[in-house]
């Protein structure tokens, strides 16, 4: 989870790739990542449910 300070919980094509990386580094070791939030001024993101996880 981190935060977006301009307020828009958009996830940025940074953070798609960083998560696809940690995702990939967390498999490696047997460690399941359920979801990426990113949270705004407007509300909230989910990666999970946006299907980038």
């Amino acid at each position: 989870m981190h935060n977006h300070p301009s307020g828009d919980p958009k996830p940025s094509r940074e953070d798609i790739e960083m998560t696809k990386e940690i995702q990939k580094a967390s498999s490696a070791l047997g460690i399941a990542i359920h979801d990426h939030l990113v949270i705004g001024r407007k509300g909230h993101a989910s990666f999970r449910s946006l299907g980038l996880l």
